[in-house]
């Protein structure tokens, strides 16, 4: 393994001759570029796939710290002779020269979104036309890249397309002209055909039954390669569905997925983080906030356990760390919407790093705070309807986000008195509809219009929307993502008869006895082993 990129200093023998490549472009190189792309070259065609790792993850991003910071890395065509014009390796390369642009330059050009598109169909045929899988293996955080970027760009590009105010007429009619560059329908076709090549959907149907995926797979599916292309275009296809406001078709791509279970196929972490961060999404946005809340949770307990992985500089590791930030949002919306117990750690998190004062004004029906706090944390939503070229200055790209975030805004608004109605019935166990009325008005009312009928029928629509939100569908285990059982997520359950209000606490107390007792007798096994060690 080859930790430190000043190494391939020693990789002389693995380029080609100077008769063998264009003098000038060779001797414009620096050499420990030269000797990287070579050896990762020769790697890559050797199947070298623990080699190819340390490059992809180590090297790669410490050359380009340190040479191509602001710049970007040598063309294709620079680069060609050094690696004898390999058209393979020359695409992979190309899809690294314009992921390197589009993370650390100020923003890519129009020819260069073109071209990496273009670039990205020459890989995608090469990989999915032949009859037979091809021979090339990649590290899979290489491939769970390839796919998160390829969504990126589509991404970048539509937003780009959408804002005409910075464009000359001239670059309005090019993109007009390439109207079917970066097209929906085209990035959807290449993610379902990868599924269906790889035969993922069948494996994880047997996988998850305790069955051998690779009975289902088929020639392809047993490939690396193509098997875990398939998975993650799977989460590649839950992000863009997101992207596109279709909750319902986001978790349905993720149906033969165990979403709360580690599994061989989920090791990758920028992959588990980024599906958690869509799904729960997802979840908050179909007002299942029960799953919403676990779905987060169990995500940012894992991010807790291992934060020092992500403490490298890359734009994966930035982009985990954003949303990570965003998900913390999410839950304490979540949390004020649903409220629930959660973990000590994440509830420590969250007053740490000052989310206990969003919460506390969200509680008290602050809609800024709320609207703050989802633009924050939500996706940037994507409107797939061209921009009218007769309106540039227009803002086109922030339609979809708006839209998305009046749809959040409305259910909040349905929800704004939900909380004072808990603190206040949490405090008895029966209460006179009137006097609960009362309560409820005496900060804003005034005597001349204040009517107490008036004041009651209002509360009994509050009251009925408490139940009716508080009662969400709840995955259970063994189903799909979209399947689960109607539950009361309330901690605190009421009935009203006639003019009165009936309220049972729901909360079960913990069983603090049990829990101490077997901790107790498992010590004690453990001193009885330790004893006989000894003897």
């Amino acid at each position: 393994m080859y930790d430190d990129y000043n190494e391939y200093d020693t990789y002389d023998d693995y380029g080609p001759s100077d008769e063998q490549y264009d003098r000038t472009s060779y001797r414009q190189l620096p050499e420990i570029v030269r000797n990287f792309l070579v050896f990762l070259r020769n790697c890559i065609n050797d199947g070298m796939i623990f080699e190819i790792q340390n490059l992809y993850e180590n090297s790669f991003p410490k050359i380009s710290e340190q040479l191509f910071d602001k710049s970007p890395w040598p063309e294709a065509s620079t680069i060609a002779h050094l690696v004898d014009n390999d058209p393979v390796f020359l695409t992979l390369y190309k899809e690294l020269y314009y992921r390197h642009i589009y993370a650390r330059m100020q923003g890519p050009t129009l020819e260069q979104r073109l071209n990496s598109f273009y670039n990205y169909c020459d890989l995608f045929n090469y990989i999915l036309h032949p009859d037979t899988p091809v021979q090339l293996e990649l590290p899979d955080q290489w491939l769970w890249e390839l796919i998160d970027e390829f969504v990126y760009q589509f991404q970048s590009f539509a937003q780009y397309r959408a804002n005409l105010s910075n464009k000359t007429p001239d670059e309005i009619d090019n993109l007009n002209a390439h109207n079917k560059i970066w097209d929906v329908l085209c990035v959807l076709n290449v993610l379902h055909y990868l599924v269906d090549k790889s035969k993922i959907k069948s494996q994880l149907e047997v996988y998850a039954s305790g069955g051998d995926p690779d009975s289902v797979a088929g020639a392809f599916g047993r490939h690396s390669l193509y098997k875990m292309l398939g998975y993650f275009s799977l989460v590649g296809l839950l992000r863009l569905h997101s992207l596109l406001g279709d909750y319902y078709q986001a978790i349905k791509v993720l149906e033969n997925v165990e979403l709360y279970k580690k599994s061989a196929y989920s090791h990758v972490p920028g992959c588990q983080i980024s599906t958690a961060y869509y799904v729960g999404f997802a979840y908050m946005m179909m007002r299942r906030y029960a799953d919403a809340i676990r779905t987060f949770s169990g995500i940012l307990l894992y991010i807790q356990r291992t934060k020092q992985l992500f403490a490298t500089r890359s734009y994966q590791n930035d982009q985990i760390n954003k949303q990570t930030e965003q998900m913390y949002h999410l839950l304490a919306i979540c949390l004020v919407l649903h409220p629930q117990c959660i973990d000590e750690g994440l509830q420590q998190a969250l007053r740490d790093k000052n989310y206990h004062e969003k919460m506390y004004k969200m509680q008290y029906g602050d809609l800024t705070e709320f609207e703050n706090c989802f633009v924050f944390a939500c996706p940037k939503f994507l409107s797939l309807t061209p921009p009218n070229p007769e309106n540039p200055n227009e803002d086109y790209v922030r339609e979809a986000i708006k839209h998305q975030t009046q749809v959040f805004m409305d259910e909040v608004v349905q929800q704004k008195m939900l909380p004072t109605i808990r603190s206040y019935l949490k405090l008895y166990t029966t209460l006179p509809l009137s006097k609960l009325a009362t309560f409820m008005g005496s900060n804003s009312r005034s005597d001349e219009s204040w009517d107490l009928d008036k004041e009651v029928n209002a509360l009994t629509i509050h009251l009925l929307c408490f139940k009716h939100k508080m009662k969400n569908i709840v995955w259970t285990k063994g189903t799909s993502g979209l399947d689960g059982k109607f539950q009361s997520g309330s901690e605190l359950d009421f009935y009203i008869d006639h003019d009165m209000i009936h309220i049972a606490d729901t909360k079960v107390a913990h069983r603090y006895g049990d829990f101490f007792i077997r901790k107790i007798l498992k010590f004690e096994e453990l001193n009885r082993k330790l004893h006989h060690i000894k003897i």
